[in-house]
């Protein structure tokens, strides 16, 4: 079978263009990126006229494109809604035999956040067309590599958490595996399949015993999970969306309060056996890393924090907090007087501030380079106290040695900074 698959370079996306080629199937990837035979921007939004020509001979099409907060460049009205629904109005011209759509749980009529209502405008629109349109709707999909696995192991990680209903909102998380193997399952089935599936594990829980699960097999202790008022739950999640990279909302806050139930589930139908159970999540042999990058979760964005602070505060202090006479001794020390040691103390001070604010900058490349650039003043002025203040080094507090954990910490905190910003795909 000749499949054109979107978003082959994301969570779902990939797993299931290596299943479908390991079952010897031919799997057009339309994405942007050199890995992908179809080169296409979603959030240009492509015409079904510019779809036509590359759906030749296609037997069928798999859309797994998903983003799970908006950015300035990605929206979810054109990556959910207004781009598929061009790509499945030119898959009922070009004849293609049949069409997948990976939508989600909660993508129904009672939806009310941009992310599943975007999902079901597409979702709508598919069932309405005249071609065989299986909307398959997972709940919470975990895997390696996934954004719900990193957010559920991170918070599993922690031995205690504040959470709205104590974590008592249901859900019904499924392995990617499952999850993957059911949409091949639709694919390969001998007569087209119409209608929505929804793909979810053997059994719905509350959050907390879902979380509880993952901390088991992540080899932690006990935890506690202490009920905090929605009120206060949802204003933290709206300060963290206002950090880059931050996998937490108001709205992905609000989808987490109303649970992922799947009141039917033909997912054992569809794979002849029961999906994984949540218990069995994660393989021995992984645990120890999905333990190492549970406590990245949370401890990265602290660390951080606490880098940022350092050096906000540094600048606050320096711009008056600290005798401003004892600051202009000091630098007088290293042979700074006069205009020169005035400019060296203030424009040192902003230099700080900025180096606290720019460590959350959206830009991953400017965010590189702030580290670089914090490494190598940190060097520099301790090589500069070194020469001439040695007896920084005998002080009782520190305050030269102290450089040397935070030279470390700066340097974790630049090798984690991916290599380049990717989109998130479902």
């Amino acid at each position: 079978m000749r499949i054109l698959l979107t978003g082959a370079t994301g969570f779902i996306g990939a797993a299931l263009a290596r299943a479908l080629e390991q079952r010897g199937h031919e799997v057009l990837r339309a994405g942007r990126g050199p890995a992908n035979a179809v080169q296409v921007d979603f959030a240009s939004v492509p015409s079904r006229d510019w779809w036509l020509p590359h759906l030749n001979g296609v037997d069928a099409v798999v859309n797994a494109v998903g983003i799970l907060r908006e950015t300035s460049a990605q929206s979810f009205d054109a990556l959910h809604a207004r781009a598929p629904i061009e790509l499945f109005q030119a898959a009922v011209q070009a004849g293609v035999g049949r069409v997948v759509q990976v939508s989600a749980l909660g993508a129904d009529e009672r939806a009310t956040s941009r992310y599943h209502l975007s999902k079901k405008a597409a979702d709508d629109v598919l069932r309405a067309l005249p071609i065989a349109g299986a909307i398959v709707q997972p709940s919470l999909v975990y895997g390696a590599g996934g954004t719900s696995a990193a957010l559920f192991n991170g918070l599993a990680a922690a031995p205690l958490l504040l959470f709205p209903q104590a974590g008592a909102m249901r859900v019904q998380p499924v392995h990617l595996a499952d999850v993957v193997d059911g949409v091949v399952a639709l694919l390969e089935a001998p007569q087209a399949a119409s209608g929505t599936f929804a793909f979810a594990g053997p059994r719905a829980m509350p959050l907390r015993d879902y979380l509880r699960s993952l901390r088991r097999q992540m080899g932690w202790g006990r935890s506690w999970i202490v009920a905090l008022p929605e009120t206060l739950f949802l204003g933290a999640a709206t300060l963290a969306g206002k950090l880059p990279g931050s996998m937490l909302d108001a709205e992905t806050a609000r989808m987490l309060l109303a649970g992922n139930e799947a009141p039917v589930n033909p997912l054992p139908s569809l794979l002849q056996r029961a999906p994984r159970d949540v218990d069995a999540f994660i393989p021995p042999d992984t645990a120890g890393t999905a333990r190492q990058q549970s406590v990245l979760f949370w401890a990265v964005p602290a660390l951080k924090a606490a880098v940022s602070f350092v050096w906000v505060w540094t600048a606050v202090v320096s711009l008056g907090l600290y005798p401003v006479q004892d600051s202009y001794a000091l630098l007088a020390r290293v042979g700074l007087t006069g205009a020169l040691a005035t400019v060296a103390l203030y424009g040192a001070a902003v230099l700080d501030l900025a180096f606290g604010l720019l460590i959350w900058a959206p830009s991953v490349r400017l965010r590189r380079a702030v580290w670089a650039a914090q490494l190598l003043l940190i060097a520099g002025y301790t090589g500069l106290i070194t020469l001439f203040l040695p007896e920084y080094w005998l002080h009782p507090y520190g305050p030269l040695s102290k450089n040397l954990p935070m030279m470390g910490a700066i340097a974790l905190l630049w090798a984690l900074e991916p290599r380049a910003a990717r989109p998130t795909s479902s």
